[in-house]
């Protein structure tokens, strides 16, 4: 094992090191929370990872996205993750698309290949299909709720959807999960209620006909290590 991973080796031993070097780990969605966690699961060793976000970077996400720098305005967070992940690792595998996650781009993806899925992306719709394709494959998922409007970062929880509370976004997907059938799910959510975003400028590219969300550099990023984490975590433990 190379020794750029020497310190992480020292907590978890050779042999958990050669897990992650093996497992392969889908992340959807590549903003806020996603791209913390792919910067973490690079950081500890993972050797495969598919990141699967259809946004290019925009000037807004500098405030919060690891990836946003002025640089990088313009470029697809893909491609942009991916230059990150190699220069951490030059031995990983990367395999990026360019894909918004919904029910009609599903079929792009074999699950079965995954030990793991990350779901961090914004949309209902996208979640619920993510949750019954890893379900159907036995692909262990976990699911990043709602950061947005959002300022402590201290707030956060690792639960199963059925024992979650305060989170909108949690109450949509426990139901709707119900609906399908599916009563359990990991998630990481925040019990801090959601404060209310003061009126954006939309000439700075911000639209409040769209209800875009504040959000900050402490929150987003706390949510993406606490997930990266639990990978980790459950791989080395066979989970």
């Amino acid at each position: 094992m190379s020794n750029r991973f020497l310190r992480t080796e020292m907590l978890i031993g050779k042999d958990n090191m050669e897990k992650l070097s093996n497992a392969r780990v889908a992340v959807f969605g590549i903003g806020g929370v996603g791209g913390y966690v792919v910067e973490a699961l690079a950081r500890s060793g993972v050797g495969t990872m598919d990141l699967i976000d259809d946004d290019k970077v925009s000037i807004t996400n500098i405030n919060r996205q690891i990836i946003a720098v002025s640089s990088t305005v313009g470029k697809y967070k893909v491609d942009v993750a991916k230059d990150r992940i190699m220069d951490i690792n030059p031995q990983a595998k990367v395999n990026t698309y360019r894909t918004f996650y919904l029910p009609e781009t599903a079929g792009q993806f074999d699950f079965g290949q995954y030990d793991y899925v990350v779901d961090a992306i914004d949309t209902v719709k996208g979640k619920l299909e993510l949750v019954e394709q890893a379900k159907k494959s036995n692909t262990p998922i976990i699911s990043s709720m709602g950061a947005g409007n959002k300022m402590d970062p201290t707030a956060f929880q690792v639960e199963d959807i059925s024992k979650t509370s305060v989170c909108p976004l949690a109450k949509v997907m426990r139901r709707e999960l119900k609906k399908r059938g599916i009563e359990h799910l990991k998630v990481v959510y925040s019990t801090e209620k959601a404060s209310i975003p003061q009126e954006a400028d939309e000439e700075k590219g911000i639209h409040p006909k769209r209800r875009t969300p504040g959000s900050n550099a402490f929150v987003p990023s706390v949510a993406g290590l606490i997930i990266a984490g639990e990978v980790v975590r459950d791989i080395i433990r066979g989970e």
